[in-house]
């Protein structure tokens, strides 16, 4: 069933999905992506568990900082522990379109050249971890170098970097930004996972400017409307947990902005149609400023998918994104199958800290 609602219904139907679900029995995490190229954002810690900095890159082999104020904002981020000292403060390495990651895997030498780098940062900037975002092994669809042999090398870069950080004398976290479909297909995730101590799975953008028809760029399910190969979080989470990877060890990602679609196809208001030409991304606070609900763009909800989508019958233009009522669903899907908490890119990009706050309310 597709149908409209205004924020007063699925603000309270957001809260009636948390409140039936019984709360969790022992801490989940919230994971938060923040990024290097902004100002520092006003933080509440009380309301984090984990910081990724986003994103050192790789140079010559070593992990390296991206800029000169880099290190006043791992100074800023690491300082709120004095607000939260249970927070811990990673750094993110890569990203889309971030070379270097099949030259660092690729021997033995350049394996513990690019672990001690890391250990090296850590320490300097007394940090709690890295996580490794690659995207990604054994692909170059973001134009990057890949090789055959980055199945196997992922696997034993990851094992090289948890050996150096362990032997570092303290206990750093080791996590890596996880897809699914032809991800699992150039990686080990049934063997690899034993180095990690979680994996934040990156459940959005299943909809993109490379895909051929609109959808929801973050559904939890299916929609009715969705042709078989569609993506969706409740398939990827079934397929890392198929790999044998443990439940509390899979971070459910969100995204705090939409994408939006131009020249789509009027049947089913938009939804799994195809479109003219991709209009843009959105950060969750300028939807909420500009397109929810005014100049025509009319919220629809989807409750198969478990999914809301803005939809502008004057304009065909569509609108993929989450938001309080589907957050509020991932959290009961997180407590229901145990999963270990949900992450989100990226900080800056809330209204006001709706969806954060949904996402406390849902896992604590």
């Amino acid at each position: 069933m597709i149908r409209s609602a205004p924020f007063t219904i699925w603000a309270l139907a957001a809260a009636s999905l948390l409140a039936a679900f019984p709360a969790a029995t022992a801490d989940l995490r919230i994971v938060a992506y923040v990024v290097g190229w902004e100002s520092p954002p006003a933080i509440d810690p009380t309301k984090l568990t984990h910081i990724n900095y986003a994103f050192g890159k790789i140079e010559g082999g070593k992990v390296v900082l991206p800029h000169a104020g880099a290190p006043f904002h791992l100074a800023h981020l690491t300082s709120l522990k004095a607000k939260n000292p249970q927070l811990q403060v990673l750094l993110s390495v890569g990203g889309w379109e971030a070379e270097g990651f099949s030259d660092a895997a690729l021997t033995p030498a350049s394996r513990a050249a690019f672990a001690a780098s890391i250990v090296a940062l850590l320490r300097e900037h007394a940090l709690d971890g890295v996580d490794l975002d690659w995207e990604y092994p054994g692909q170059s669809v973001a134009a990057i170098k890949s090789r055959p042999e980055d199945k196997q090398n992922f696997t034993a870069l990851l094992k090289t970097v948890r050996e150096q950080l362990d032997a570092s004398g303290r206990r750093y976290l080791l996590t890596i930004a996880s897809a699914d479909r032809e991800y699992f297909e150039f990686t080990q995730m049934s063997k690899l996972h034993v180095y990690l101590d979680f994996l934040n799975v990156m459940t959005y953008d299943f909809f993109n400017s490379l895909t051929p028809t609109t959808g929801h760029h973050a559904g939890l399910y299916a929609s009715p409307f969705a042709a078989p190969t569609d993506r969706n979080a409740d398939a990827s989470m079934k397929q890392h947990l198929a790999a044998g990877i443990p439940a509390d060890k899979l971070v459910l990602g969100v995204a705090f902005y939409g994408r939006g679609f131009a020249g789509v196809k009027p049947e089913h208001l938009g939804l799994n149609q195809p479109y003219e030409r991709f209009e843009a991304a959105h950060p969750y606070a300028e939807l909420v400023e500009k397109f929810i609900g005014r100049g025509g763009f009319v919220r629809q909800w989807d409750a198969q998918a478990q999914a809301p989508y803005l939809w502008n019958a004057q304009t065909r233009a569509f609108i993929t994104y989450d938001d309080p009522q589907s957050i509020a669903a991932k959290a009961q899907y997180v407590r229901k199958h145990k999963l270990g908490g949900m992450m989100f890119w990226e900080f800056g990009q809330d209204s006001g800290g709706v969806l954060l706050d949904t996402i406390v309310q849902g896992l604590k």
